[in-house]
């Protein structure tokens, strides 16, 4: 239950000592100034109960703890810690020396009640700020993404399937315990047998075994008991050849945590058997399963942190946390929607890297109706060659026939990779009679086909981007780039976002808005402080921060 806003108020002496210990120029005092936020207390306070429960802890002093943990790179315990005896902390949380405070665990679960959407509304509120004081223009978006590294250790795979089914049987126990009994002694001795068999053949063999759990695991979900919430009766059957319709109901009800865990198992259980079979590891780790394998520089297991910043102020106006194998390029428009929709403006111009330069992205960005900003990307180098390239082959009108640069025509065509284009296939005797087939080709493919054309779908889009690569314009915008790599380098140095500090994307994503309402204030408090005197010659200046404290 939320009560109104308490503070036991300062008295005169905690005045007198704040102010002869926390200098005027302490950069607590200067975020202070900068930032309201009291703002933020109605979106915390939707996250309350207003009549029940008991007294909660006022959420405001929560979240500028969270602030302060995030700012000095601290723990929870340790924020609690110098919240004691740090007399600018306790000045910055409006507490007076005599105030309590509460215990560190209670930020766990101040983050969980908030969790990544309240978060991401605290977040915007302190872009709107910015942009209530003129500061946050809408002229250009720097765009780019940098790595997180999951808090996870990888296991082998043998190791990750022996995990899943321990895991899958743990969730089994409260609604088959005698079952679970049985497959636990089975798993035991499945480890016994192949001890001394090769890796490959251990392997198969546990994946064999899990694909028997994971039969057994459905059989129990459509069982009337499941959807009904109750245990089954204890059974000593094998665990693979128990019916469905030879159990009975318990009268031992089961909680919703209980079924939530058992469904969320078998869904880790099938994607698992799923990357076997693609022979590839979408999972890295049970600890953290959204966390996936990317390559950024090198290859790591992990996140994105993907980012927009405006040009004009330096404020990071959008965030998001992607999985290492996501499509970074493709998330701009998710970073842009959500801010015209939040803020209600209209970005004018994005500045992307490399990742962006793609055709169905270059199309949402500018199609009418859609977003419809300018977009400054690098395109790819085209590849020298001395034959025909493809803009050289013309489609019609219907984009259903291909002729060549020797006048052959092709009917002949099927989408192509990705599903971003055509793949037209010429005849290769019409190939071979044309003259200007050295030009083409250095040689004939064997078979019955000739040359293969593949034209894209977005060639108008790619034809832009270029045209514009080569304009002042660009060279210009490109030029201001290197200032999302700076933000993004301030976030990993000075705030710890090289590392997730959570497990599970939707938590990553809440380190990533802490970590950027922090810089965000940082910047505001640079853009925002007094204009000193200089008394050297006669000039003004602008005082600097004071480094992180």
């Amino acid at each position: 239950m939320l009560k109104a806003l308490s503070y036991v108020p300062a008295s005169e002496l905690d005045e007198r000592v704040f102010a002869a210990t926390v200098p005027e120029d302490h950069y607590l005092r200067l975020v202070k100034a900068a930032v309201n936020f009291d703002r933020c207390r109605d979106i915390l306070a939707a996250a309350y109960c207003s009549d029940q429960g008991r007294p909660a802890v006022e959420p405001l002093l929560l979240l500028k703890l969270e602030f302060l943990e995030y700012h000095y790179n601290l723990s929870d315990r340790q924020v609690m810690e110098q919240s004691r005896y740090n007399m600018a902390f306790r000045w910055f949380l409006d507490l007076s020396l005599e105030s309590p405070l509460p215990h560190h665990t209670l930020l766990t679960y101040f983050r969980e009640r908030l969790g990544s959407q309240k978060h991401q509304a605290i977040f915007d509120e302190i872009v709107g700020q910015a942009r209530r004081r003129g500061l946050v223009k809408d002229r250009l978006r720097l765009k780019d993404a940098t790595h997180m590294i999951a808090n996870i250790a990888i296991p082998s795979t043998i190791r990750l399937v022996s995990q899943i089914q321990e895991r899958l049987l743990r969730a089994l126990r409260p609604w088959d315990p005698a079952g679970v009994a049985t497959a636990q002694g089975e798993l035991i001795g499945l480890d016994r047998r192949t001890a001394d068999l090769s890796a490959d053949e251990r392997l198969l063999q546990q994946v064999t075994h899990l694909r028997q759990l994971v039969t057994w695991a459905e059989s129990v979900q459509q069982r009337p008991a499941f959807s009904e919430g109750k245990a089954v009766e204890p059974t000593a059957v094998e665990p693979s050849t128990v019916e469905p319709s030879t159990v009975e109901p318990s009268t031992v009800e089961r909680t919703a945590d209980e079924q939530k865990a058992l469904t969320e198992t078998l869904q880790l259980a099938h994607q698992i058997l799923a990357d076997r079979e693609a022979g590839q590891e979408t999972i890295r780790s049970l600890v953290d399963p959204d966390a996936r394998r990317g390559k950024h520089g090198g290859w790591y297991d992990g996140y994105l942190l993907d980012a927009a910043v405006d040009a004009d102020s330096g404020i990071i106006t959008a965030m998001n946390v992607l999985s290492a194998h996501d499509n970074e390029g493709a998330d701009v428009t998710t970073l842009l929607n959500h801010e015209e929709q939040v803020h209600g403006n209209d970005v004018q111009a994005v500045s992307i890297d490399g990742a962006g330069y793609q055709g169905p992205v270059l199309h949402e960005l500018t199609k009418p109706g859609g977003l419809q900003v300018e977009v400054f990307v690098p395109p790819k180098a085209a590849k020298e060659t001395s034959f025909f390239t493809p803009e050289q082959f013309t489609l019609d009108a219907t984009k259903t026939t291909l002729t060549c640069p020797g006048g052959q025509t092709t009917t002949k065509r099927r989408r192509g990779w990705k599903d971003h284009g055509w793949s037209f296939t010429f005849r290769r005797p019409s190939c071979a009679a044309c003259p200007l087939q050295a030009q083409c080709v250095e040689a004939l493919p064997k078979g019955c086909v000739g040359r293969t054309v593949n034209k894209s779908d977005y060639e108008m889009e790619y034809a832009a981007a270029q045209a514009k690569a080569q304009t002042p314009e660009y060279v210009a915008v490109r030029r201001q780039h290197w200032a999302i790599e700076r933000k993004l380098g301030e976030l990993v140095r000075w705030h710890r976002a090289r590392r997730a500090r959570y497990w599970g994307q939707t938590r990553v994503l809440l380190q990533g808005l802490l970590t950027a309402v922090v810089v965000n204030v940082k910047r505001l408090v640079a853009l925002t402080r007094p204009v000193l005197p200089d008394d050297g010659g006669g000039g003004t200046v602008r005082a600097g921060l004071v480094g992180q404290g």
